[in-house]
């Protein structure tokens, strides 16, 4: 009687471990999803138009002249012009592109997007010097124009306005790199693990 007492407790304990057990696999499984789980919520969150702004000022003195009878007789014409100009630097991280690989918990940054530079220039013209023989036309303007976003353009590789943009691209982007560390997975770019954000910055040079 005694030896079937000990023989139902043996079984009754059996069961219960086989219980813990199939809990413990069902909670290691529901982890694994969470975390692949969270790892699409922040690159999810991740993926948005990041843009820097920046205003730039100039001014410009526009000069041309027209000859005639071997320059004996010219004809000038010439204006001052203001520039104010609205440039953004943008990065749309919605093109960025990646892969994940979930049973080895390695997400790979296969592609990011380069910046995206808009000027914006308001041009106005003052000072107004013209002949009815070399007046302004719409080649004069055009001239102008170009020559405006050349000068601005020049300018913004010398500011700071696109070092502070790809600034906040690293620091969307080590959103990214925090969550999945914390939650043990791996993070590549170009085929190279970032282990921190130094990494990070060295690593992804646009």
């Amino acid at each position: 009687m005694l030896k079937r007492f000990f023989i139902f407790i043996g079984l009754i304990g059996t069961v219960l471990l086989l219980f813990k057990f199939c809990d413990f696999k069902k909670s290691d499984d529901t982890t694994t999803i969470d975390s692949a789980g969270l790892i699409q919520q922040q690159i999810l969150n991740v993926g948005k138009l990041i843009v820097t702004e920046g205003h730039f000022s100039e001014v410009i003195t526009y000069k041309n002249q027209e000859k005639y009878l071997m320059g004996m007789v010219h004809f000038d014409k010439k204006a001052l012009v203001i520039v104010n100009a609205d440039v953004s630097v943008a990065y749309d991280l919605h093109k960025m592109k990646y892969e994940i690989d979930e049973p080895s918990k390695i997400i790979s940054i296969v592609y990011i997007p380069k910046e995206e530079i808009k000027i914006n220039p308001d041009i106005k013209f003052y000072d107004v010097e013209q002949s009815k023989l070399n007046p302004f036309t719409a080649d004069d303007y055009n001239k102008i124009n170009k020559s405006v976003k050349a000068n601005l353009a020049k300018k913004i590789e010398k500011s700071t306005l696109k070092s502070n943009a790809q600034n906040r691209l690293i620091s969307e982007l080590s959103q990214l790199l925090i969550t999945t560390s914390n939650l043990g997975w791996t993070l590549k770019y170009d085929g190279k693990v970032i282990e921190n954000n130094e990494a990070l910055n060295q690593q992804i040079k646009l």
